[in-house]
């Protein structure tokens, strides 16, 4: 197995001829630092000639951008793939169905991987079987690093540097936004809305081999829907992985305090908004559960497709945070353009670049974003144009 030092490539996109892999290479193209080698990567020769095809338009030194045919069916050419880079980002999802023989092999190569899955069964079961691989090897197996759930994580971590250090710390997060979800989002919604039991017992079974942080105390807390004097919105619970992401992160940080806890919401201007979200939420978990109107549901949003340009300009997504500890409270917002999509593939390409070239904390295994680059990726986003501000 090569050295990291000594492999091919610093970065591989694979998925790269999906819409979201294809945005993400798009961004690569016009940011990765000119000694950046990188490559693409899928089943299809052909598909991934077409984007090389788009991305020589964008720089023309990418006519020879190398391609790499691998297959998650294909266990060597997965192996070829991970064995050949240092790090690898994968936009194939639902993750669940797809994405444990990438991380498998991205384990046992010492490969650093990135992916923007927010499904929890899946991470869950990727720190069963492959984080203790992925320790010994040295490899850091980041998921969520798509708008599931930077904004959270790294908005969290942003928050707890305004307050004092060494107290007792609660953070509440609202997220809003106008933008339409993806496809892929969606499916692997629909699947994980119908998988509640197989979820729910991953989870205990991860809860008991993970280790707890000692002599601190780490907590999410799932709220009620009401109305946030402070802010001025109607909150709704939010049933997504960001609040388990962030949960993760206070349990690897010391800097979060003795006692951390987090709740996480979706805001809304109106009574009637968060009851027509509500109920719409309630509406496709149960259709999730009966196989004939799940599938109706899947073909309606199909993956792989997304909006144009000129509507993905118009979106936009903030997160609010109101922090509190040792007497202090501080507001705090993470704001950007389209979540699903634009700045996805922003914080899908920057964690791997940050993984790839910045001075990060010594960690190995299944990592947060907050815990494997934390302060490092929050400055390339904040570069790069998401704004993280004190309200």
């Amino acid at each position: 197995m090569p050295e990291k030092n000594t492999r091919s490539y610093d970065i591989v996109v694979f998925g790269a001829t999906g819409f979201t892999g294809r945005l993400t290479a798009e961004y690569l193209a016009r940011n990765a630092p000119a000694d950046c080698r990188w490559a693409l990567a899928g089943r299809s020769q052909e598909k991934l000639e077409s984007v090389r095809n788009g991305l020589a338009d964008v720089d023309p030194s990418l006519a020879d951008l190398p391609l790499l045919t691998a297959d998650v069916t294909d266990a060597d050419s997965l192996r070829a793939v991970a064995e050949s880079t240092r790090v690898v980002i994968t936009t194939v999802g639902p993750y669940l169905q797809y994405g444990e023989p990438l991380v498998a092999a991205c384990a046992a190569a010492g490969t650093d991987y990135v992916d923007l899955t927010g499904e929890p069964e899946f991470v869950d079961r990727m720190y069963l079987d492959h984080h203790e691989t992925a320790v010994a090897s040295g490899a850091r197996i980041v998921h969520c690093c798509g708008f599931d759930s930077i904004p959270h994580d790294l908005g969290v971590l942003f928050t707890v540097k305004q307050l004092p250090p060494g107290v007792p710390l609660t953070i509440r997060g609202v997220v809003r936004s106008d933008a339409a979800f993806s496809g892929g989002t969606f499916h692997s919604a629909l699947h994980q809305f119908s998988r509640a039991r197989h979820l729910q017992r991953t989870a205990a079974e991860r809860k008991q081999v993970e280790p707890r942080p000692e002599g601190r105390k780490v907590r999410t807390t799932a709220g009620k829907p009401h109305k946030d004097a402070e802010l001025g919105y109607w909150l709704l619970p939010l049933p997504t992985i960001d609040p388990t992401v962030v949960k993760r992160s206070a349990a690897a940080r010391d800097d979060y305090g003795p006692e951390f806890t987090y709740s996480h919401y979706a805001g809304f201007k109106s009574l009637p908004y968060a009851g027509g979200a509500a109920v719409g939420i309630t509406a496709v978990m149960a259709a999730a559960q009966v196989p004939p109107l799940r599938n109706q549901l899947l073909k309606r949003v199909p993956q792989g497709q997304g909006p144009s340009e000129q509507k993905r300009a118009k979106s936009w997504f903030t997160v609010t945070f109101v922090g509190e500890g040792g007497g202090e409270r501080v507001t705090t917002r993470v704001s950007g353009g389209d979540p699903g999509y634009d700045e996805t593939a922003k914080m899908l390409a920057e964690s791997a670049l940050c993984l790839a070239f910045d001075d990060n904390p010594a960690t190995a295994g299944q990592v947060t974003t907050a815990a494997a680059m934390g302060e490092n990726l929050l400055d390339r986003l904040s570069k790069s144009g998401i704004s993280f501000t004190v309200v």
